[in-house]
This record gives structure tokens, sequence and C-alpha cells, in this order.
């Protein structure tokens, strides 16, 4: 469909959605309607299925899970047209349409601030009349929790302090690539994993010059957990996502504007809240790290050293051709990670991790000078705040093998004094904030500590 078409487009509508429990692959039907006709959109995601068959009980409230989802993982398509109508194809509790009306909004807040759509921010979804019936409770309590692994430091962490605590966690991924592949087999762990195949179309539409952007994939990925987790009768979901995940990168049109939104904390609660009243799940998705710093858990991950030859938190690592190269070294995620893990390793380890030493290169300067908010805001990009790369920069500007480096020269003397008074009375290692983690999970980080 040619773009001035897709530019025409004024609803967004949900036709249809359905699973197999024979063989675990759930269709979401999606349309975007307009003057011209309309342009459809299948995708299949499939679940790993349990050894037993399955209950009554646990499909209805895997269906209640995937009608969330059906409307979640709307945003891929929604965003190729951004019509000003979002129509519901079912009536949904206060709690989900808060939820769908978050995603397609602030989930979406950076794709409308690179494309210029102010109306996407402003967006409401059209709930058809209608009662809502209410889901039977589903009591997952003390089951095996099922802990969400994309091959980085923070699920690391996450999945050594569940270990280690007795919780005897469950790897799970969507779509695994050879690194997550590498994390789970050094895990010793078994894992699950979903698949999700998105509509070849879109990425026609795209090649032709469709609008694109970032959308809200954890969320999505959250929800495939959550209804894995149902499905073999596991424990809550554990992710790993941190407190400064929750800080916006800028201010738009009078809205904050977050690359990570549904990695934050607004996002976990809305997403627990309308997975309680559409699905009965009393607790079935939380952040363990939620409370600390991005610093805080490189420490963390700086006592754990069997994954050292498989970790990776670089985004575009996952596009290289050559497996073995983990790291790209030569972006914002890369850079912030060396930096917030250097003071807390000896230089040779963290140089054999990423495969070269960042802070030896000069050429980073300009990148680190926007981590560190000297030039610029902070990137888009899964990094943490300001303050932790000030903090991280004074610790190694007191290490012996740190302090003589020329990244680390060049960044001390273009930080103000001011900086570094903030730096010595910052609580980036104090734990802080709401947090939506059980009582019982409590004790795996200090398992840890």
């Amino acid at each position: 469909m040619p773009n001035e078409q897709l530019r025409r487009m004024d609803a967004f509508t949900f036709p249809s959605y359905s699973i197999d429990f024979a063989t675990g692959e759930a269709l979401f039907d999606y349309a975007l309607t307009g003057p011209d006709g309309e342009q459809r959109f299948t995708e299949a995601i499939t679940l790993p299925l349990p050894a037993e068959p399955v209950s009554d009980e646990t499909a209805a409230t895997v269906n209640r899970v995937l009608e969330l989802l059906h409307v979640v993982a709307g945003v891929s398509y929604y965003k190729t047209a951004a019509p000003p109508r979002l129509v519901l194809p079912a009536p949904l509790g206060a709690a989900a349409v808060e939820l769908v009306t978050a995603i397609y909004t602030k989930g979406l807040g950076e794709y409308a601030y690179r494309n210029q759509l102010p109306h996407v921010l402003e967006l409401r979804p059209q709930v058809p009349p209608g009662e809502v019936t209410p889901p039977p409770a589903y009591d997952d309590s003390g089951r095996r929790p099922l802990s969400a692994v994309g091959g980085g430091k923070d699920s690391i962490v996450s999945l050594e302090a569940l270990r280690r605590a007795g919780f005897d966690p469950v790897p799970f991924s969507v779509n695994p690539n050879q690194v997550i592949v590498s994390v789970n087999q050094a895990s010793d762990l078994v894992p699950l994993a979903a698949r999700r195949r998105i509509d070849p179309v879109l990425f026609e539409l795209n090649a032709a010059g469709a609008r694109n952007g970032h959308i809200p994939v954890t969320a999505i990925n959250s929800l495939i957990a959550v209804a894995t987790a149902v499905l073999h009768g596991l424990g809550p979901v554990v992710m790993s996502n941190e407190r400064s995940a929750s800080d916006p990168n800028l201010i738009w049109h009078g809205h904050e504007i977050n690359h990570q939104w549904s990695k934050g904390v607004e996002a976990e609660g809305l997403l627990r809240a309308a997975l309680a009243e559409h699905a009965g799940l009393t607790d079935p998705y939380f952040s363990l790290l939620r409370s600390l710093s991005e610093l805080h858990i490189a420490r963390l991950f700086a006592e754990i050293d069997r994954y050292d030859a498989v970790v990776t938190s670089c985004n575009a690592a996952f596009k290289l051709r050559d497996a073995s190269e983990r790291w790209c070294r030569d972006c914002p995620k890369c850079r912030f990670v060396f930096l917030a893990m250097a003071p807390f390793m000896t230089r040779e380890r963290i140089t054999r991790i990423f495969g070269g030493d960042l802070l030896a290169d000069s050429t980073q300067i300009p990148g680190y000078r926007e981590l560190l908010g000297v030039d610029g805001h902070k990137p888009f990009e899964c990094v943490g705040e300001v303050e932790e790369s000030v903090v991280a920069l004074s610790l190694l500007a007191q290490q012996e093998q740190w302090r003589d480096a020329p990244v680390v020269r060049a960044l001390v003397d273009a930080l103000p004094d001011t900086a570094w008074s903030a730096a010595a009375s910052s609580d980036v290692f104090t734990p802080a904030g709401p947090t939506f983690v059980p009582p019982a999970y409590a004790k795996a980080l200090e398992a840890l500590a």
C-alpha cells in the first residue's frame, strides 16, 4: 500500500484473535482502515507447550492474558499510519483501558517525538459498550518464578539472585538469539522460549517508507512471559528493570518522552493492575531490581564471573554478523555499561569481556560527554542517569589502574566542580523508590549484596 494511502487511514482495529492449545500458536489480527480501503496484518506468537494437557482453568486464564496481549502488541502495526482512532475489540475494565491508553501514548512517546506526531500523545481508545465478565482468581503463590533473560548484566543479576535465594528460577526469552542461548547455557538452568513472528507485510511497508520508530516492546514481551508462566503452572514473571528506567529523556509538548517507558515503574504498575483486573492474577509480574541504580547493578554483576564470556548489554551486537562479537564498542549502551562496570573490575577483566578498552580510546570522548550531561540530552538508549555516570567517573579517577586512561583524563577535565560535589553526596548505591517486589522475594537481592 502506498504511503499516501497509509497517511489517510483514520482507524486502527483488532478484528480477531485465536489460540490453538495443541500447537501453542496464537494469531492476532489487526487492520488499518480508511477511505481507500484497509491494510490487514496477522501476528503469530507461539508459546512453549507444557508436557501435560492444558486444563480448562488454565486455558481460560491464558486466554485472558492473551486478550490484553492482542491489544498491546498492536502498537507495532499502528505506528505505520498513526491514525486518530484506536477502536478496541471488546469492553475492558478501567485498569486495562488505562494500560492500553498508556501503551499507545507514553509507550510511543519517542516515536511521536521523532516523527513529529503530537496527536499520538493525546490518543484515547474507543471502548465498545458492555459488561466485562470478572475473571476467576488465579493463585500462583509458591510456584517457581519465570525469570526473563535478555543476555545482559541486569537479567543475569536477577537470575543469580533468585537461584542463590533458593527460588529455582526458569529462564525465559522471546525469540532467543545466540547471546541469550549462550547465557542460558552458562546458567545450567533449563529455559523456556516463545516465538514472535511479526507480519512480513510490516517490513515491506517500512522498507517502502512507512512511519516507523521505537515501540514499548518490553510490555509485549512481558505479557508473552505471563501467558507462558500461566500455561506452565509457574509463579510470577521476574523482570530486571532498574529505577533509572523511569526517568524521561526530555519534555515535549508538555509530555515526558522516555525511551525506556515500558521498563519503568509506571508501566509495571499498570500492567500488574490490568492483569489483576482482567485475568485474576494476584501477583503476576514485578521487577526484582526496581529499587537499584544501574551502577549498583553493575557492582553486583562484578561479583559474578560465570557469564563473563557470554554477557552482552549491546543492542547492536544482536545484529552483528560475527556471533563472537558481543559488543559493538561504539554505542551509548556499550559506553555506559563499560563505564558502570569498570570501577568494580580489574582492567584486564573488563577489557576481556568487551573485547577492547573503551576508556583507552579517545574517539569515545564525545559519546561519554553526552552520558555525563556535558553535551546534549540523555541518549535515546537504555542507559543510566547522568548522576550515575558522574559517580562512576569519580570512582575511576581515584583508581590507579584507570586515572590515567585517556578518556578518564579528558572527562575529568570536562566536568565542573559542582558535578564532583554532587557525586560525593550521591545515593546511587542506596536502594530507593517505589517497588512491587513481594516480601518473599525481597531476600533474593540480599543473597547477592
